[in-house]
């Protein structure tokens, strides 16, 4: 699949929705190789695989670092739905990923431009470039009708 960064973050959107219709919270993550290519994806699978960190963000890393044969990722560009909590944070700086998109602002559990701001501390070895606001509206729609329908 190739196209503009809302192409790869319409991909996420529906890895979060499916994530959604499996009881997880619908959080979605691509990682885009140069070229365009999508080379990993996956949403939150949290509950389903009892693993806490079973994040979206992590799964697609772990599944690129996999196929691609190297723990580092310095081409590549993930696009993700919802602002990446700290672990995740922590995790994308270590597998060198070139570039974040995010969609929603995570406001109680971001760790990129909210709460630790992972990148901005003096011992973070690799900073990606950051953009947020990608596909903002239709992933933030996406987690309200979720925690909207289980309260």
């Amino acid at each position: 699949m190739t196209g503009a960064p809302a192409t790869f973050m319409e991909a996420a959107l529906a890895e979060a929705e499916a994530a959604g219709a499996r009881g997880e919270v619908p959080v979605g993550a691509v990682v885009v190789a140069p070229g365009g290519l999508i080379v990993a994806q996956a949403g939150n699978r949290t509950e389903e695989l009892a693993d806490p960190t079973a994040h979206a963000e992590l799964l697609a890393i772990r599944e690129a670092c996999r196929t691609g044969g190297s723990a580092r990722l310095p081409d590549c560009d993930l696009y993700v739905t919802l602002e990446p909590c700290p672990m995740c944070a922590a995790a994308i700086g270590f597998a060198r990923i070139c570039r974040l998109y995010y969609g929603a602002e995570d406001p109680k559990g971001g760790g990129v431009d909210h709460g630790p701001r992972v990148f901005s501390h003096p011992t973070c070895h690799h900073r990606p470039e950051v953009y947020g606001g990608i596909g903002e509206r239709a992933a933030g729609d996406l987690l309200k009708a979720f925690f909207k329908e289980r309260r």
